[in-house]
Order: structure tokens, then C-alpha cells, then sequence
């Protein structure tokens, strides 16, 4: 029903006004204008991966900033968990809310924050190797999940880069079969004749290349920003984990010291 409506709406606007453009879509098959709408849609979906997620990556490199600066000027690694201050924003957020998640289990045996968290916690022993090792596990899991989180969607982007410029190619080879059909029928190989049907025949690859294009632009920048913050989540995951061994890590060092 839309491809119609297109049709009906350029068929108002006399031919000599038209642009190449117009011109090339008024003269395309039917095939030919099924896969402009169908390179369209394409378009649509992946603009929108591509805003949503530079919208999502702007806003999680703010909170990260603020995350990073409050966790590294605080003296204990757990005062942001204690206090919940939320960075919902930042993957970072979620692998530190893990971290002290499972580290808190392991200390306390509940995850539970209340008014005698920091009594609990000062009074609680350090921890075995054994039960910080299940934290660090945990703090990997979690730089996997949000590893994936990050790559969400990213597969509309390839699928547009790679499947478009063959779609548009379909759509050009039909066209041009039907073109060299109709004037073998008609036994008239004029240029006049030829031009038309060869014109809605090429559009169909021009829209595959302007889908294309962008979301190869697109892909490749999202594709090293996400490896990027990977390797951050990475980096931070580990100096979480060192902060949570010195401090909070029983390395029997003060069964040593009595022996």
C-alpha cells in the first residue's frame, strides 16, 4: 500500500519536472520498487541503532567520568554501594554493583544494606582466597553482560552494510532483465526506448549504496568505541579487584605472624 501511494504521488508531477531521482523511480518494475521500499525500511532501523547508541555511549561516558572521579577519591571501595548512589548509566556502574554484591555475601553472608552495615562490616572478617576468587568471577561475568549490552543491535548495522548493496543489485539485474525483455518484444533497441527501464533499473543500487554507506561509517565508529570501553571495563573490573584483595582479602599473614 505505501510503495502505491509512492507511485500515485510522483505519477502527479509531470515528467519533464522530474529530477533524475524521481525520473528513475517512476520507470522502475514493480520488483525495483519493492526494494527501494525494503532498502528504506533498512535505512530507518539502522539510523535509529545508530542515534540510539552514540546517544547511549554520550551519556554513559559522562557518568563514567563522575563514577570513576567519586570511586577513586573515596577511601573504601564499598562507600558508593553503602551509600547507593546510582550511576545507572555507566557499564561500569553495573560491574562495581556486582563486585561489592558477591563481596558483601562473602563478608556479611547477605547483600542487604541497612542502618548496621557499616557496624557489620567493620566487625566482619577478611575473606578466604577461595570466596575472592568467586568475586572476581563475578566481576568478569559481569563485564561480559555488559559487553553484550554494548554490542546490542549492532548486528542491524552489519547486516545493513553487507546486505544492502545486494539488494540493490537484485533489484538492478531484475530491472534490467525486464528492460531487455519488453524491447525484445517490442523489437525496438532504441536508446529512447532502453533508457527508461535502465534508469529504474539503477536506482535500486544507488539506494543500496546510500544505506549502505552511512551504516559502514556508523558500524566502524560504534565497533571501536565498544571495544574500547571493553577493555575499560576490563582495566576497572581488575582495579576493583585489587582494591577489594587489599582491603578486604585474608592472606594469613597474621597466622604467620603468630606461628
Amino acid at each position: 500500500m505505501l510503495v502505491l501511494d509512492a507511485v500515485n504521488c510522483f505519477a502527479q508531477v509531470p515528467i519533464s519536472d522530474q529530477s533524475g531521482i524521481v525520473f528513475a523511480f517512476w520507470h522502475s518494475n514493480l520488483a525495483g520498487k519493492i526494494v527501494i521500499f525494503c532498502l528504506m525500511l533498512g535505512s530507518i532501523f539502522s539510523w535509529s541503532v545508530m542515534v540510539s547508541k552514540i546517544y547511549m555511549i554520550r551519556r554513559a561516558r559522562r557518568q563514567t567520568r563522575r563514577f570513576l572521579k567519586r570511586f577513586r577519591t573515596a577511601r573504601k571501595p564499598l562507600i558508593i554501594y553503602q551509600s547507593r548512589e546510582v550511576y545507572a548509566a555507566t557499564p561500569m556502574y553495573a560491574v562495581y554493583l556486582a563486585g561489592c554484591r558477591e563481596l558483601t555475601f562473602h563478608l556479611l553472608g547477605t547483600t542487604e544494606i541497612d542502618d548496621t552495615f557499616s557496624t557489620r562490616l567493620a566487625e566482619a572478617e577478611r575473606i578466604s582466597p577461595v570466596a575472592m576468587n568467586a568475586v572476581r568471577s563475578a566481576l568478569e561475568r559481569e563485564v561480559g553482560e555488559q559487553a553484550l549490552r554494548l554490542e546490542d543491535r549492532m548486528t542491524v548495522l552489519a547486516t545493513a552494510v553487507s546486505g544492502a548493496p545486494f539488494l540493490g543489485l537484485l533489484g538492478t539485474v531484475w530491472g534490467v532483465m525486464d528492460t531487455f525483455s519488453a524491447i525484445a518484444a517490442s523489437n525496438n533497441a532504441s536508446l529512447t526506448t532502453m533508457a527508461p527501464g535502465v534508469s529504474g533499473a539503477l536506482i535500486t543500487t544507488v539506494t543500496g549504496l546510500l544505506v549502505a554507506i552511512p551504516a559502514m561509517f556508523g558500524y566502524n565508529f560504534l565497533v571501536v568505541t565498544v571495544r574500547g570501553m571493553t577493555v575499560e571495563l576490563d582495566n576497572f573490573a581488575g582495579e576493583l579487584a585489587a582494591a577489594f584483595d587489599h582491603r578486604y582479602l585474608d592472606t594469613g599473614s597474621r597466622i604467620n605472624t603468630r606461628l
